[in-house]
């Protein structure tokens, strides 16, 4: 099994247009594959297919319960949280946890010597299985609404994966912070999706700069290819970074995508570039049986 990441400096480059589609290219190949929507703030991947939810996976944190009765007030809970999670007043004898800055790491009820503490499950969200076809295919992590982080959620989604067979697509959240790195440190390389424009590009080099941090390999797909200048490409060459692909900018591509509709699922030749593309890319990783 190989885990490929589909990931972008920003939004709105293209990388779910291109996730989806190499999906469908391997299906219509016949190859194994699952698409694992980790965009779980919003997560969209599933409305390109046919597909039926047959699963439903709850994601839960364990936050503390502070029994005031038993509770001392001797702060020995906030000193031990690192995110700031409980607030306390001595003196008053007021003390709270923020639910929305715990991280669940259990290190407030280690701290306390009075048995004050407890803990209870709260929700950050779901994985939802999908299958197409009878199989399962598509596993979509959604958090729920107000949750501060949705990590927790996209790593459960990951780590569901993992038991399946194929080749691992993982469509990831825009832009280089948490939500991303879990993303791509999960994978075994990174298809960088990015548009010929000088934004494009700045978002590209931090991009490129983090997987470098993490010794993340990494190719380039330039999305809507023609409209704006050769930087870009100038920029790869110059830095010995792969061009995977071009995809051109045209009317009808945009337009098919706005109504939830694949190019691959009548551009056979946009199916051989895409599957020849990720052939090459596990071939280049060690591994060229799948």
């Amino acid at each position: 099994m190989i885990k490929i990441a589909i990931a972008s400096g920003k939004g709105g480059t293209g990388k779910t247009f291109v996730a989806t589609n190499i999906f469908h290219a391997l299906l219509k190949n016949q190859i194994d594959a699952v698409l694992v929507d980790c965009d779980a703030e919003a997560p969209d991947a599933v409305a390109f297919f046919a597909a039926n939810k047959t699963k439903v996976i709850g994601v839960t944190r364990l936050v503390p319960v502070i029994n005031t009765s038993a509770c001392t007030f001797c702060g020995k809970c906030n000193e031990y949280c690192s995110y700031n999670a409980i607030f306390i007043l001595p003196p008053v004898k007021i003390i709270n946890v923020i639910e929305d800055l715990c991280h669940g790491c259990g290190a407030c009820s280690v701290s306390c010597r009075y048995a004050a503490i407890t803990e209870k499950p709260v929700s950050l969200g779901v994985v939802n299985w999908y299958s197409i076809n009878g199989k399962l295919s598509i596993v979509e992590a959604r958090m729920n609404i107000g949750v501060m982080s949705p990590v927790p959620v996209i790593k459960a989604a990951i780590k569901k994966s993992k038991d399946l067979t194929g080749i691992v697509i993982l469509d990831s959240p825009p832009g280089t912070s948490c939500p991303f790195i879990q993303t791509v440190s999960d994978s075994d390389y990174v298809i960088l999706v990015t548009e010929p424009t000088p934004f494009g590009l700045s978002d590209l080099q931090q991009s490129i700069e983090t997987l470098r941090k993490i010794n993340k390999p990494c190719g380039v797909i330039i999305n809507r290819a023609g409209i704006g200048n050769n930087d870009v490409c100038d920029w790869l060459q110059e830095n010995n970074i792969p061009l995977l692909m071009e995809i051109p900018f045209k009317k009808e591509i945009a337009r098919k995508y706005s109504i939830g509709e694949l190019i691959t699922a009548t551009d056979l030749i946009f199916v051989k570039q895409l599957n020849s593309m990720v052939d090459k890319i596990i071939i280049q990783n060690g591994n060229s049986s799948y």
